[in-house]
């Protein structure tokens, strides 16, 4: 098989979709890497590491699409691919369907196999592929709000940890999942005062055996979530409902009950945002206000942080990619199950009921 890996071009994504050592296994087993000129720039991955393993380097993102039968990369296609895609190929990307019906709907009309890494889901329900991407969003989601809260960029002017004789800052996470735990990790070692809420009463008592007693856990509601809003400095939405829109949690009229300066960092973005306000921003545009309220809504947060969020994929991406290479996507499919739960579009079908849902569309049978 061969198998095509285009560079990034959303906005300041500079992760790549394989790293050298995940061509070197892809070569190894005799399938043929087509990589576009300068993909693996930005993650600090040169060409020439590319072709001592084997990669075919190709100058154009289109020639990529015209020689690979399956598509590896990490965000979902944006207008300028649209028309590249078509019958032939099998793309396995972040796709995030439920958040963009025009997404949607062009890959229904490509007619491609369209396996999105958010939705491979193993027995236990864990997602084995957007969980080190959501690890590292968690992380960031802490460290990019203690910066918006300072006064020059229009925040509370809060230090999250405080110093002594001055009480931290607090950080409410709404979402007890590898978000919230991983932001409320970053957050309680700054020294901060973190509240996790979650309605899911088993992890709630998991992050209180675990986490120090500075982080505190609360059943969420809208009722809880309306009183603690108030006095919170940082808020960090991290819902996630697979292949679903998130759930809108704070709404636009909860604003004003906020301080001014607040900060609002909304991780689940990518499918919807659980924040009513909130609204796709970019690296290079990250922020905006509303009633005073800072909003950071970076749709690909880990994209910052390319090096390491290229190897942390490619871990967990590598062996899916194989097997798909190996067997094709509907052995492969059939004989894998967490691969299966992948398949969102297929040959003009969406075969993911969360996607139809979305959309109030009826899902087709495979």
């Amino acid at each position: 098989m061969t198998i095509g890996i285009p560079k990034e071009i959303k906005n300041n994504e500079n992760r790549v979709g394989m790293t050298p050592a995940g061509v070197f296994e892809l070569v190894k087993n005799n399938h043929t890497v087509v990589i576009q000129k300068d993909a693996g720039f930005g993650s600090g991955f040169l060409d020439k590491d590319y072709q001592d393993v084997g990669a075919v380097i190709i100058d154009t993102i289109d020639e990529v699409y015209a020689l690979g039968d399956m598509i590896v990369k990490v965000k979902e296609p944006i207008e300028k691919e649209y028309s590249l895609i078509t019958s032939k190929h099998v793309i396995f990307t972040y796709f995030h369907f439920a958040s963009s019906e025009t997404l949607t709907k062009q890959m229904l009309k490509s007619n491609a196999v369209c396996i999105a890494y958010e939705t491979v889901e193993d027995e236990d329900g864990s997602l084995p592929l957007l969980t080190p991407m959501s690890e590292v969003a968690g992380r960031m989601a802490i460290q990019q709000g203690a910066k918006y809260l300072e006064k020059p960029i229009k925040g509370r002017g809060v230090l999250l940890g405080g110093v002594p004789g001055v009480p931290p800052g607090r950080v409410l996470v709404l979402g007890a999942g590898i978000v919230g735990v991983q932001a409320a990790k970053m957050a309680a070692g700054l020294g901060a005062h973190v509240t996790i809420m979650d309605i899911n009463m088993k992890q709630l008592r998991y992050v209180n055996d675990v986490m120090p007693n500075h982080v505190v856990t609360e059943f969420s509601s809208e009722y809880n979530i309306r009183k603690r809003i108030k006095n919170h400095d940082l808020i960090i939405g991290g819902v996630l409902i697979k292949g679903a829109k998130a759930p809108k949690l704070v709404t636009r009229d909860m604003l004003k009950d906020m301080r001014p300066g607040t900060v609002i960092v909304d991780v689940a973005v990518d499918q919807g945002g659980c924040i009513e306000t909130t609204k796709a921003t970019t690296h290079e545009n990250p922020t905006y206000i509303i009633d005073d309220v800072v909003h950071y809504c970076v749709a690909n947060m880990p994209g910052a942080v390319p090096y390491t969020s290229t190897l942390a994929l490619t871990n967990v991406t590598l062996p899916y990619v194989l097997k798909l290479a190996n067997m094709g996507w509907e052995m492969a499919c059939d004989k894998d199950q967490t691969l299966a739960k992948g398949l969102n579009i297929v040959k003009g079908k969406i075969v993911y009921k969360e996607i139809a849902e979305a959309f109030n569309w009826q899902i087709d049978a495979m």
